[in-house]
C-alpha cells in the first residue's frame, strides 16, 4: 500500500527527479555525453576563471566589469561580470561532475545568447580581428542546448543522484509505480 505524501513534497520531488533524469540507450551515447560535457565544461571554465580571477591571462573582475559597462552596455558592470563569471565558471564546473547539468547547461546557453545579443552579433558571424563575429557563441549554445535537451547520460552525478532517489524507501511518488 502506498502512504500518502504532501502534494508540494510530491511535486518538488516529480520536479527533481525530472531535472536529473538521463535516459541514453546506450554506453557510446553516455560516453558521447560525457565528452560533450567536458568539452563545454573546460571552455567556460576557462573563459569564467578569467572573468573572475584573471587565471589564463584574462581579464579579471574589473577589467571584465569595465567591458560590460562600456561595450555591452550592462549596466551595473560589476554584477554583471560577477554574474557571467560564476555562471560561466560555476556552469563548467557543473557539467565536470555532471551535477545538475540540465539547468548549468541552460544557464550556459542564455549566456551565450546574451553574448550574441550585447556584444558580437552586430559583428556578424565571422568578423575581421580584432573584432569577434558569434560564430563561438553559436557553438557553444548549440552544445549547451544539447546537453540541456539529453541530460548529463549514466557518467554523472545526476544520474548517480536518481538512482539512489528510486531505490529510496520513499517511493510514493506516481513516477515510481510499478
Amino acid at each position: 500500500m502506498l502512504r500518502e505524501e504532501p502534494r508540494d513534497r510530491g511535486r518538488a520531488r516529480t520536479f527533481f527527479i525530472t531535472v536529473l533524469e538521463s535516459r541514453n540507450p546506450s554506453i557510446p551515447a553516455d560516453i558521447a555525453l560525457a565528452g560533450a560535457r567536458l568539452a563545454l565544461a573546460w571552455v567556460f571554465i576557462y573563459y569564467g576563471a578569467g572573468k573572475l580571477f584573471g587565471a589564463f591571462n584574462g581579464p579579471g573582475l574589473h577589467q571584465t566589469a569595465l567591458f560590460f559597462a562600456d561595450t555591452a552596455h550592462l549596466h551595473p558592470g560589476g554584477f554583471f561580470a560577477v554574474f557571467g563569471g560564476v555562471i560561466e565558471f560555476g556552469g563548467g564546473v557543473a557539467l565536470t561532475l555532471g551535477l545538475v547539468t540540465r539547468l548549468a547547461g541552460m544557464a550556459l546557453f542564455l549566456d551565450m545568447m546574451m553574448a550574441m545579443v550585447t556584444v558580437t552579433w552586430a559583428n556578424g558571424i565571422h568578423a575581421a580581428p580584432p573584432r569577434t563575429g558569434y560564430e563561438l557563441n553559436l557553438a557553444l549554445a548549440a552544445l549547451a542546448l544539447i546537453v540541456v535537451c539529453l541530460g548529463a547520460g549514466r557518467l554523472s552525478f545526476d544520474f548517480l543522484f536518481k538512482s539512489r532517489m528510486a531505490t529510496s524507501d520513499d517511493t510514493s511518488s506516481p513516477i515510481f509505480e510499478r
